[in-house]
């Protein structure tokens, strides 16, 4: 039995868009790709056959994928007010030494983005960051060496 995957109804919402759209339009895409292929004669040696095949295989693995993080769904509510910081929270911080503040939510690792500022919870940071109060300062180790970073504000 596979490991539940945490998830907001917005992720969840998202992959079903994105399950919906690889089963009807990138299958039709590749299917018309293997046809067009196919009529250029020798598939020994036709590369395009072959590529758009091998696409073909990639995009059912993709699809099962998506199918078994759906089927082990948690969707989660994420609470609006919280004293902690906790999954789907929105949580501004200062790094104590540079002064630097930035704003990060707690997300699951399947809808993690950091270029968004969304974190994992199993991250270093968002480990550091869970449970965590206002006014609390957290230490973790990250690549880039030690960080200390404070609670300004849990949304």
């Amino acid at each position: 039995m596979s490991e539940r995957v945490v998830m907001t109804a917005e992720a969840q919402q998202a992959l079903q868009a994105e399950l919906e759209h690889l089963e009807t339009v990138a299958r039709k895409e590749i299917a018309d790709r293997i046809k067009t292929a196919r009529e250029w004669g020798d598939l020994k040696e036709n590369s395009e056959y072959h590529d758009a095949k091998n696409d073909q295989a990639h995009l059912e693995t993709k699809i099962l994928r998506i199918r078994e993080q759906l089927l082990n769904a948690e969707v989660r509510e994420v609470a609006t007010s919280t004293d902690s910081v906790g999954f789907g929270n929105k949580v501004d911080v200062e790094d104590v030494k540079s002064g630097k503040q930035q704003s990060y939510t707690l997300v699951s690792p399947p809808e993690a983005a950091p270029a968004e500022g969304k974190l994992s919870m199993d991250s270093p940071v968002g480990k550091a960051l869970l449970g965590a109060r206002v006014g609390d300062t957290v230490k973790l180790e990250t690549p880039r060496g030690a960080r200390e970073l404070k609670i300004v504000a849990i949304g």
